[in-house]
């Protein structure tokens, strides 16, 4: 997972971390999967989850798309930037059947056990939140500030749907 300005709960092996923007006000998080450019999920359609930052504020999420993924991420920043709150972007997995939602299930549950093991084994050999704090600073040392990224207009966004609708419509034909 990546996370953005903001304090979140990520997966440890997953986390990449930008650092804050340069000024005072405070801002949101995101929160999404960090892949590789290889990986077909990038291809999927993603949504943004929006909530509350904290745990003062109580509301219902608002889930908002199908985007494509670099507009999901646009817009999901371009929120965050001005508001606390906290923005979960992630793919929407276009199932079409039971049986192939029980088997996403399925591998996140034994995905889940497996990241559970590992960190298990790790507290044999020392303390794995002291490495992970040492990774993740090392990890935001060699990384370089990322340049805000511009929301798409209007125009971008319904072509995007478009494409989704195209890939949605033609998955298992």
């Amino acid at each position: 997972m990546r996370a953005t300005s903001g304090a979140a709960a990520v997966e440890p092996n997953d986390a990449h971390v930008r650092g804050g923007s340069d000024h005072d006000e405070p801002v949101g998080a995101l929160v999404t999967l960090d892949l590789p450019d290889d990986s077909p999920m990038l291809g999927l359609p993603w949504i943004i989850t929006f909530g509350p930052l904290g745990d003062v504020d109580e509301w219902e999420p608002v889930v908002c798309g199908p985007y494509e993924r670099p507009h999901a991420l646009a817009l999901a920043e371009a929120v965050v930037a001005e508001e606390q709150l906290m923005a979960v972007v992630e793919p929407l997995l276009p199932a079409l059947s039971a049986e192939e939602i029980r088997g996403e299930i399925a591998a996140a549950q034994i995905a889940a056990e497996d990241e559970a093991a590992r960190i298990d084994a790790a507290d044999l050999y020392g303390d794995f939140e002291d490495t992970l704090d040492e990774e993740l600073e090392l990890a935001a040392e060699r990384q370089p500030e990322p340049e805000p990224v511009t929301a798409p207009s209007e125009a971008e966004v319904r072509a995007g749907f478009a494409r989704i609708a195209k890939l949605l419509t033609s998955k298992g034909a």
